[in-house]
């Protein structure tokens, strides 16, 4: 007796949310980058003043938190503060409550890259100024990197599968990836995913710019970040969250749900040859970027709208420029691409959420953000940049590349219609 076919069930997106260095939410997110409006400024999470980099794309305003008591607040790691934050926003904005009759087919996926640095870095110096009973009994818990899921999985009664991806810059587009995964081979109805990161930290900092991949313009800050422009020198460390709600298809259909847009293509790749280097001519992201077309099937001319990974160092945004060149060939030549990096910093394990979700905002409004900062452009990095101002223009299919630390590489694909 042989198995039956297995059918891959269609996801769509039903719910968005997020906090991010230009916005608390999606709609005040979503306006700055229109506008073309930097979030990046001087560090005041600590003092930097002795730091060789003294700024970062940090995040403002109050989290909404829901029913949290102050107290349980205070244990929280900024980390999972900001994934309760977009993945409360997510489900409201999906008009989703899980009930006893759903929780158990809603799962949770938020991808961190670092986890809670922050609380790791206040329990050493607890440690060695008091030694080990001042370390906090809450350290373990506050730190690990799937925190950031389980504490929304908590709060909202979600029972379903619980996943957290570490894939550096990667995960936020991987946990979503890997999220629709769950749903496609019916695992789950509903899933929660995205990316978290909270690296604006002593630690993270100096480490980053000692291993020269920031920017070091400490009197320039908003002109920092400038993806595929001649004078970029490295990227802006960024902090904040985003969630986007997947549904089975007939499950949002079948209880009336809003369809923002419907996730068609998956791939991840790995480079496999530095640690912290891509690959110089771009090939593991072009055939990261390949395998997502054909995982959605889709031609590379059907694409009409690319967020790239884009982080504003001198190697990497050029082997991400030749993938995209040796991927689209001359349809890069009217592919309009935003480096909405170039605004928001590089949020690590959540850069690639927070684009995603920039990507359908795209798909439903009909206007591309712009790459700022892009002065004098790289010709080697000559592709069809919207330039310094939001472009309207209408888009049916985007894509969304991110590209990690170790060599991982994640292509996400964004339609307006199912395929």
């Amino acid at each position: 007796m042989t198995n039956p076919p297995f059918k891959r069930r269609r996801v769509v997106v039903t719910g968005l949310g997020c906090v991010s260095p230009i916005g608390a939410d999606v709609d005040s997110t979503w306006a700055a980058a229109l506008s073309g409006r930097s979030g990046i400024g001087p560090i005041t999470r600590f003092d930097a003043k002795e730091f060789p980099v003294r700024f970062a794309a940090e995040c403002s305003g109050d989290l909404d938190l829901g029913d949290l008591s102050p107290k349980d607040a205070r244990r929280l790691d900024p980390v999972a503060a900001f994934s309760l934050h977009a993945v409360r926003q997510a489900l409201e904005d999906a008009r989703f409550e899980s009930t006893p009759e759903t929780q158990d087919r809603v799962g949770v996926a938020i991808g961190s890259g670092i986890g809670g640095l922050g609380t790791l870095e206040n329990s050493w110096r607890a440690l060695f100024s008091s030694g080990p009973r001042r370390v906090s009994a809450f350290t373990i818990p506050m730190a690990i990197c799937n925190m950031a899921g389980s504490v929304a999985a908590i709060q909202h009664r979600l029972r379903g599968p619980n996943l957290c991806v570490v894939a550096a810059c990667a995960s936020g587009t991987q946990g979503i990836g890997e999220a629709a995964r769950v749903i496609e081979r019916g695992d789950a109805d509903v899933m929660v995913a995205g990316g978290s990161e909270a690296p604006v930290t002593e630690l993270a900092v100096a480490g980053f710019a000692n291993m020269k991949a920031l920017s070091t313009r400490n009197d320039e800050t908003t002109l920092a970040s400038r993806p595929f422009d001649l004078d970029r020198d490295g990227f802006v460390v960024g902090e904040g969250a985003a969630a986007l709600v997947l549904e089975a298809e007939e499950f949002a259909a079948a209880r009336g749900a809003r369809v923002l847009a419907h996730l068609r293509g998956y791939a991840s790749t790995m480079d496999a040859t530095h640690i912290t280097l891509p690959a110089e001519d771009g090939e593991g992201a072009g055939r990261c970027m390949e395998l997502a077309l054909r995982d959605a099937g889709l031609s590379p001319e059907e694409v009409e709208h690319l967020n790239p990974h884009a982080t504003s160092t001198p190697l990497g945004d050029l082997a991400e420029a030749k993938a995209i060149r040796r991927v689209f060939g001359s349809h890069a030549d009217r592919l309009p691409v935003s480096a909405t990096k170039s605004m928001t910093g590089h949020l690590l394990g959540a850069a690639g959420a927070l684009e995603a979700l920039l990507c359908v905002q795209v798909l439903r409004h009909g206007w591309m953000p712009p790459t700022i900062n892009l002065d004098r452009p790289d010709p080697a990095c000559d592709l069809d940049h919207v330039v310094g101002v939001a472009r309207e223009q209408s888009a049916r299919v985007a894509m969304s590349n991110s590209f990690g630390f170790g060599g991982t590489n994640a292509t996400l694909i964004l339609a307006s219609e199912a395929g």
